[in-house]
């Protein structure tokens, strides 16, 4: 195979931003050579964009007409395991949008279809692309910090209206979407806190419902997790601050780390902390450190960068930045906070998947339909943030 052939599933906001890419040939071994929408206007405006590319009605008229070798899932959130398991079972490479799904049962059948598969599977966490994000988790997963004791990541600059909101009658909903900020913005914070300092044993959350917005979704959430060595970690997002803070810091017993304003601040104690703790004959001494300040040595390539990956992996092995299985990590996070917040109680890892679906069934059925004061189309013009944002 000398270049991968991609059929992109859903022409919204996304999926016509990731058509653009492949179409201008922004990625080296990769061709759009179809299309799908069961939207009638977005068919007609594909067509008219791409006149040579096949265009779909469905996702399994692309499926069956082999027109595509790989897709990339760009449909509501719901369907993302629905079309990724279809395209599987046709023997299709498969790169799926965030989140990986809703709901933890979704991801792992999804997760099981690509293996027996034996596709490529990738997710777009575009922003995994990020160099500092990326020397974050060098430092960490290294040991550079020593034993690792804390992180907080504060990242509230994810700021929307009413009228994004009322955009699209199935924005902000159990129903549409399937959660509010953790689900729609920050899918990509809480995968790189793991993807840096790993999964909690255990986690405790507060998610406020309509706090800021008529809206029956949160749109602030806190997070608080224990890890097994006794390490925790904060989580704090919301859509309804403004101006926002994008501040991560990670505690290790060798430092701190902070990435804020497109830098990363590195301390690097002479020696550890703790040795400090139980050996100074001191009440409150100052610990010498040497201190660093990281700047990006390339560029954040975000979604290219994801995509490019992917097509170099299925035409040449090359390993996956995103792996589509790692999705299930953001996902358990996220169920598990919602969890926590609708029982006021902490959620232990693995989720209680069963407890989860049964009260996500409730929340949806209790919704009632959500009445849009603006078309769908026109929701497709407001263009979201994707890239980091300091």
């Amino acid at each position: 195979m000398d270049e991968v052939r991609f059929g992109v599933i859903g022409f919204g906001n996304i999926g016509s931003m990731h058509a653009e890419n492949l179409f201008r040939n922004k990625i080296e071994g990769a061709v759009l050579t179809a299309l799908c929408d069961n939207d009638p206007k977005k068919q007609k405006r594909a067509e008219e964009k791409y006149p040579n590319v096949r265009i779909f009605a469905s996702y399994e008229a692309l499926l069956e007409s082999g027109a595509a070798d790989a897709v990339i899932v760009a449909v509501p959130h719901y369907l993302h395991h629905t079309v990724a398991i279809a395209a599987f079972e046709k023997g299709l490479h498969v790169l799926i949008e965030k989140p990986a799904g809703v709901r933890v049962t979704d991801v792992k059948e999804m997760i099981a279809a690509a293996d027996r598969s034996g596709r490529v599977f990738g997710i777009m966490f575009n922003q995994r692309t990020n160099p500092l994000f990326a020397r974050a988790r060098e430092i960490v997963r290294s040991g550079e910090l020593g034993e690792r004791k804390r992180m907080t990541w504060i990242i509230t600059n994810w700021y929307r209206t009413q009228s994004y909101y009322d955009s699209g009658s199935w924005r902000a909903t159990w129903d549409g979407e399937g959660g509010g900020v953790l689900t729609n913005q920050s899918p990509h914070n809480l995968d790189i806190a793991q993807w840096i300092f790993g999964m909690p044993q255990r986690i405790r959350a507060f998610c406020q419902e309509g706090h800021y917005h008529n809206i029956t979704v949160e749109d602030f959430a806190a997070i608080y997790g224990e890890y097994e060595n006794g390490a925790t970690m904060q989580f704090i997002t919301t859509t309804g601050e403004f101006p926002g803070s994008n501040r991560l810091e990670i505690s290790g017993e060798g430092g701190k780390l902070v990435i804020e304003e497109g830098k990363l601040k590195l301390w690097k104690l002479k020696t550890p902390e703790k040795e400090v703790r139980f050996g100074s004959p001191e009440g409150m001494p100052q610990i010498p450190c040497d201190y660093t300040e990281i700047l990006p040595d390339r560029p954040e390539t975000a979604h290219c960068g994801i995509l490019q990956n992917f097509t170099r992996a299925v035409l040449y092995k090359e390993p996956l930045l995103a792996d589509g299985r790692e999705g299930l990590f953001q996902v358990t996070l996220t169920d598990a906070a919602y969890l926590s917040s609708w029982t006021d109680a902490w959620v232990n890892l693995p989720l209680d998947e069963a407890a989860f679906n049964a009260l996500l069934a409730e929340k949806r059925r209790g919704e009632g339909e959500k009445k849009a004061s603006a078309s769908a189309e026109a929701g497709e013009n407001l263009l979201p943030r994707w890239s980091v944002n300091w």
